[in-house]
C-alpha cells in the first residue's frame, strides 16, 4: 500500500516554483512597458472565449452564487480594469519633471505569492495575474481548495497564452497539489518578496508570520448609512441590487443599514416594496443558529445562496421573488450573529435617532471585524459626509452609490479593481484599491539643483586642492554639515 503525504509533495512543489519563478523574474525584470503589455493583452484574448464556461463551473465547484454575476465580475475585468491599464507605465522611467530635475523609475517587487477566495476565483485570479505582468512581477498562486478545479483551468488558459507571447516560463505558475503546507512554504519561501491575500482569513496570521509585506483584500461588516436628507427609493434601489448580485458573496458588498430615526418606517416600507422582508424576532433566531457553525465559522450552506435558499433552509415562510432577508437589531454584540459577516443576501437593520448616533454605530460595526473594508453613506448632505469620511477606520467611503459596484470602480471613480485593501485598520500595507503600482517600488532619481552653503549660516572654504581630493572633499563636507547643526542647535 502507497500511502501519498500531499503536505510534503505541495512543500516540494512550492519550493520549485518559488526558485524556478526568482530565476525567471530576473528576466522579466529588463522587458520594457510595452513589451508587458503586449503580453497582458494576449492572456486578456486568450480569457475572453472561456467566460461563461469558467463562470458556470466556478458555482458549481463551490456551490457559491450566480454564474450570471461572476461573468459580469470577469467581463469588468477584460474590459473597464484592462482599459484602465492601458498607458500606465509601472516600470522604467514612470515620472519625470524637467523644472524639478526629479525622475521617478518603477521597479517590481519580484515574485508574488497569492490567495484567492472562493467566492471570486476566476475574476480575482484573472485580475492579479493581469496587475502582476503589467508591472514585471512573477506570481505564483495556491489555489483555495473549494475552487482548485476553476483556477487551476483558469491558471492553466492563462500560462499557455502568457508563455506563447514571450513571459519567462516560470513567471507565472500554482500549486497543482494543494495543501496548508505547501501554502505557508510559498509564503515564507525567500524568494517571495510580497504576498496579496485577497478574502482567504485563515491564512492571514500565516501570511504576516512569513515577515513580508501583505496585501490584504480582506471582509470586513461593511455598514450603509441612509441619512435624512438621502433620496430613499434611490438608497433603497441601491442596496438591494448589491447586496443582491452574486447573491452577497462580495466582501464589499453592504453587511447591515443603519437609518435615521425620522425616516426608519419610510425606508422600511420602501424596502419591503422593493423585495426585502423583515423577518420576525423568531425567524432571525432561527436563522442565526443556521448562518455560523458552533466554532463561529459562517455556515458555508448559506454563503452564496439566495435568500428564497436561504429562507426555505430556516424554515421561514418568505414571500415569492424575495431579494433579501432582513433582521432588524438594537445593538452591537460579539454574541450576536448578526454582527459579523454574511456573505449572502441577509441584512441587519439599526434605527438611531440622528447622524451622530449612527455614526458611532457604524464604527461599532466596523469595528466588530476589525478590517476596516468599506462603508457607504446616501444623503444629500456634504457635511454628514465629510464627517463620515473623517472618522470612520475603514478602507473607502462610497457615497450614494451601491456598495458592491462603487467599491470596485464601476460606478465610482476608484481604481477598477478586484482587490481592495483593508489597511486603513491594520490589516495588509494598504487600503488602496490594489492596482498594478502597489505591486512596485518607486526609485526616486533627483538632481542637485543648488549648493550646500543654505545648511548653515557659516561654511567652511574648499581650496583647490581639496577638489582633487576625495578624502579631503569627505573630511571639508563634515565639517559643514557639524557646523551647520551647531548653528541648528
Amino acid at each position: 500500500m502507497t500511502i501519498i503525504d500531499s503536505d510534503l509533495l505541495s512543500i516540494q512543489e512550492a519550493r520549485i516554483l518559488a526558485e524556478n519563478a526568482a530565476e525567471a523574474q530576473k528576466q522579466l525584470a529588463t522587458f520594457p512597458q510595452e513589451k508587458l503589455d503586449s503580453i497582458v493583452a494576449c492572456v486578456a484574448d486568450a480569457v475572453k472565449p472561456h467566460v461563461q464556461n469558467l463562470a458556470t463551473l466556478s458555482s458549481d465547484e463551490t456551490g457559491y452564487g450566480r454564474w450570471q454575476d461572476k461573468c459580469i465580475k470577469s467581463r469588468f475585468v477584460l474590459d473597464t480594469s484592462l482599459e484602465r491599464l492601458k498607458g500606465m507605465r509601472c516600470v522604467g522611467v514612470i515620472g519625470e519633471s524637467s523644472e524639478k530635475r526629479l525622475m521617478d523609475v518603477g521597479v517590481p517587487m519580484g515574485v508574488i505569492a497569492a490567495l484567492c477566495p472562493s467566492t471570486s476565483p476566476v475574476s480575482t485570479t484573472l485580475y492579479k495575474t493581469l496587475i502582476a505582468i503589467k508591472s514585471g512581477n512573477a506570481i505564483l498562486f495556491s489555489p483555495h481548495p473549494r475552487a482548485r478545479k476553476t483556477m487551476g483551468k483558469l491558471l492553466d488558459i492563462m500560462i499557455e497564452a502568457a508563455e506563447n507571447a514571450g513571459l519567462p516560463q516560470g513567471c507565472l505558475g500554482y500549486l497543482h497539489t494543494v495543501a496548508k503546507g505547501g501554502t505557508q512554504e510559498l509564503m515564507e519561501h525567500g524568494a517571495i518578496s510580497l504576498i496579496m491575500n485577497t478574502g482567504v482569513p485563515a491564512m492571514l496570521q500565516a501570511a504576516y508570520a512569513a515577515g513580508k509585506p501583505v496585501i490584504y483584500g480582506g471582509t470586513g461588516n461593511g455598514p450603509a448609512f441612509i441619512e435624512r436628507s438621502a433620496d430613499i427609493s434611490q438608497a433603497v434601489s441601491d442596496i438591494i441590487s448589491s447586496k443582491g448580485f452574486d447573491n452577497g458573496a462580495v466582501a464589499s458588498a453592504e453587511q447591515s443599514v443603519v437609518v435615521d430615526g425620522c425616516i426608519a418606517n419610510e425606508v422600511k416600507k420602501e424596502m419591503a416594496r422593493q423585495g426585502a422582508y423583515f423577518m420576525s424576532e423568531e425567524e432571525s433566531l432561527a436563522l442565526a443558529r443556521m448562518l455560523f457553525l458552533s466554532g463561529g465559522k459562517l455556515n458555508a450552506q448559506m454563503v452564496g445562496a439566495s435568500a428564497q435558499e436561504i429562507a426555505q433552509m430556516a424554515g421561514i415562510q418568505a414571500p415569492s421573488g424575495v431579494k433579501l432577508l432582513v433582521a432588524e437589531r438594537r445593538y452591537v454584540s460579539e454574541s450576536d450573529p448578526y454582527c459579523r459577516e454574511m456573505l449572502c443576501p441577509v441584512l441587519t437593520f439599526y434605527v438611531e435617532e440622528d447622524w451622530m448616533h449612527a455614526c458611532e454605530k457604524c464604527i461599532e460595526l466596523l469595528l466588530s471585524e476589525r478590517n476596516g473594508h468599506t462603508l457607504s453613506i446616501h444623503s444629500k448632505d456634504e457635511e454628514v459626509i465629510r464627517q463620515f469620511a473623517l472618522k470612520k477606520p475603514v478602507g473607502r467611503v462610497l457615497v450614494n452609490t451601491p456598495a458592491t459596484f462603487g467599491g470596485m470602480g464601476a460606478t465610482t471613480h476608484l481604481f477598477p479593481s478586484m482587490t481592495l485593501g483593508s489597511g486603513s485598520a491594520g490589516e495588509g500595507i494598504t487600503a488602496d484599491n490594489v492596482s498594478p503600482l502597489n505591486l512596485i517600488y518607486t526609485r526616486k532619481v533627483g538632481y542637485g539643483v543648488r549648493d550646500a552653503s543654505f545648511l548653515g549660516r557659516e561654511t567652511t572654504p574648499v581650496s583647490e586642492d581639496c577638489r582633487t581630493s576625495s578624502s579631503d572633499d569627505l573630511e571639508a563636507l563634515r565639517r559643514m554639515l557639524k557646523q551647520a547643526i551647531k548653528a541648528i542647535e
